[in-house]
């Protein structure tokens, strides 16, 4: 079976479009995911000149066309309901721009988060509710809902408008972070065009069993981020929520990119669990059945890497992941 398996271009911010596209094509992958705004910028997608210009677009357009790959989705993962004056405008304003340059271009998906509110009317910084267990937790919950929401409603009406599909990740630090909340979530909202972006990294750490995830989804999921995680030995005193974290390293070698310029906090060293290349947490057989559950749901469904392993080199890691990934097609 042949699927549509591409990357995502935020590892390769350093590289113009066309050159990117060629390290994709050389890897044996067909399509692309740009980033349009969210957390990091948009190195591959002039989005201004892009709406403002039809020819600007079938110029972009003719780019990817020119080397043989699709343009498999776009991106904007942000926080769109941060109380952060410089963050929550910001990346709502980001994701309604998204939409409508998704609709112009023909992008069938666009890749986002649901988001995470404060606490209160009042608060400052988000707030991630992790276990309510506690009567309080509930009435922040039911606040974030209240803001949540009506959000959300506008951007379903946005996106039927554009005929575009939103793919929600199921991050932690998102006020909708597994499949039950999402499930819970599109029936709040009657969601129409709001799925899911599966990633299944975001799962494993957690311990969810993938492929129920999958099928507890059905036709909700609308994109996939192919990407692994795994478990190492300090989860036997650090659970899968520990906070021992640091500052981003000083030593540039020694940082974990997110994208272009943007790093993670430095990770305990004895860490519970690390995003990995695909086939460094599970193994080719176990990837293989992943995409035998997504193609019960949807055989040309965009399925793109997302390299976040800091252990490889930018090239290198997208490679290993993509040689593994096209081993698991194979054997479908």
């Amino acid at each position: 079976m042949s699927m549509n398996l591409g990357a995502y271009t935020a590892c390769l911010h350093n590289y113009q479009l066309d050159e990117a596209l060629d390290i994709l094509k050389g890897a044996g992958l067909t399509g692309a995911e740009v980033n349009v705004g969210g957390f990091i910028p948009s190195p591959h997608a002039p989005v201004d000149l892009l709406i403002s210009s039809q020819s600007a677009r079938e110029d972009y357009l003719g780019v990817f066309a020119s080397k043989g790959m699709r343009l498999a989705g776009l991106n904007t993962s942000g926080n769109p309901l941060s109380p952060l004056p410089d963050v929550g405008p910001r990346h709502a304003y980001d994701l309604r721009r998204a939409i409508e340059l998704a609709g112009k271009l023909g992008v069938g998906e666009i890749v986002c988060m649901s988001g995470t509110p404060g606490s209160d009317p009042d608060a400052k910084y988000p707030s991630w509710v992790v276990n309510p267990w506690n009567g309080v937790d509930l009435e922040i919950l039911a606040y974030q809902h209240s803001v949540l929401d009506p959000f959300w409603r506008e951007m379903d009406l946005r996106a039927q408008d554009a005929g575009v599909k939103l793919a929600l990740e199921l991050h932690p630090h998102n006020v909708v972070f597994t499949p039950q909340n999402f499930l819970e979530f599109a029936d709040r909202i009657d969601a129409k065009n709001v799925g899911v972006n599966m990633d299944p990294s975001h799962l494993m750490w957690q311990g969810m069993d993938i492929v129920a995830s999958i099928k507890a989804l059905g036709r909700h999921i609308v994109h996939v981020h192919a990407k692994d995680a795994k478990i190492f030995p300090g989860v036997a005193t650090r659970g899968v929520l520990d906070s021992s974290f640091g500052p981003v390293p000083d030593d540039p070698a020694k940082r974990t990119p997110t994208g272009m310029e943007h790093y993670c906090s430095s990770w305990p060293e004895d860490a519970a669990w690390r995003f990995v290349a695909i086939g460094n947490g599970h193994d080719v057989p176990w990837w293989t059945e992943f995409l035998r559950a997504i193609a019960e749901i949807d055989p040309e469904m965009n399925i793109n890497v997302e390299h976040e392993d800091a252990s490889f080199g930018q090239l290198e890691g997208i490679s290993f992941a993509a040689a593994n990934l096209l081993d698991a097609e194979k054997a479908l």
